[in-house]
């Protein structure tokens, strides 16, 4: 039976308990065999039934009165963070891996992203942070010569703070959708903006495109690549579709909503057709060409907010241009 254990239960984590805890909660009713526990060790949340089945099969009947928890397990038990309380928000099954726990918070149109941490650290995009809470530092490396080059070039943050301790981060809220891709040892390669924060084991780099593709792609020369292991805070205008190729297909893309792909594929910008008049009587000009075997994140519709929001600014450009 693994001590130290992490109970959740109404979307509050309590924790950590003792095998002792564990039980007389058990005992008393308080926790079912289908309650999400989490230990160090275990690579994600998993029903307590199944990993101490032993405490269930020999746990008597609940008693009449419910007895109430030990008090070690109160007392460990963390107090939600008061603007939490504030906004009642309604909050996604959280993402763990080790000490960070990655959630995305839906306030009204927006969503907020907000990673826990318990002496834990994680890397954000510089500027996301909208506030925290705990005892938290920040630590902003100044990159070489050749990162702040390519952050003038692709007008990409050269530095990537890193957040130590314990607490609550909140990023920027943001009309777009808030997404976590896990990292198994893979590396992707991130559209430009879409980075906003991973785990401390994670590594962030730049990836190179082709000259062409660079100059003419929205991409630009370089692209944010993680790589490693964990978890990795991304953003999308709109509701993300996976597409997977085999090698033998080719993804044309019109546009610049492919967020996200594997770094084993191959990017190009190119002509719509073969021929320069064949392009120009298509009315695509050029486009987004991937091949290769991996995967491809896109997002080909943005949602209502982002699509209200544009709409509005082309009606307020339009007014502005007449004035």
């Amino acid at each position: 039976m693994p001590d130290n254990l992490f109970l959740m239960q109404d979307n509050q984590r309590l924790g950590p308990l003792s095998q002792d805890d564990v039980t007389a909660l058990a005992r008393s009713g308080q926790v079912t065999p289908q309650t999400p526990c989490w230990a160090a060790g275990m690579p994600e949340w998993a029903p307590l039934g199944q990993v101490m089945p032993a405490l269930f099969a020999a746990a008597p009947p609940p008693p009449s009165r419910p007895i109430p928890p030990p008090p070690a397990a109160r007392a460990s038990a963390p107090q939600p963070v008061q603007p939490q309380q504030a906004f009642q928000p309604q909050v996604q099954v959280p993402v763990q891996t080790g000490g960070a726990i990655f959630d995305v918070v839906k306030l009204g149109m927006y969503q907020m992203p907000k990673i826990s941490i318990r002496s834990d650290e994680v890397v954000l995009e510089a500027g996301a942070l909208h506030y925290m809470v705990g005892q938290i530092e920040i630590e902003s490396a100044l990159p070489s010569v050749g990162g702040f080059l390519k952050s003038a070039l692709t007008n990409e943050r050269a530095v990537k703070p890193r957040y130590r301790g314990t607490g609550d981060i909140y990023l920027e809220p943001t009309f777009g959708e808030v997404n976590v891709l896990e990292l198994n040892g893979d590396a992707w390669v991130l559209d430009k903006g879409a980075f906003l924060a991973c785990e401390k084991t994670v590594e962030v780099g730049m990836y190179s495109n082709k000259a062409f593709s660079g100059l003419f792609g929205g991409e630009g020369f370089f692209q944010t690549q993680v790589s490693g292991y964990g978890k990795v805070f991304y953003l999308a205008q709109g509701p993300v579709q996976r597409l997977e190729l085999d090698g033998s297909q080719v993804l044309t893309v019109d546009g610049s909503f492919a967020v996200a792909r594997t770094a084993s594929l191959e990017f190009e910008i190119s002509k719509a057709t073969k021929g320069l008049l064949g392009t120009m009587a298509s009315g695509e000009g050029l486009v987004n060409r991937f091949r290769g075997r991996g995967v491809v994140l896109i997002a080909p519709i943005p949602n209502q907010f982002v699509t209200m929001l544009g709409q509005f600014a082309s009606v307020r450009a339009a007014v502005a241009s007449k004035s």
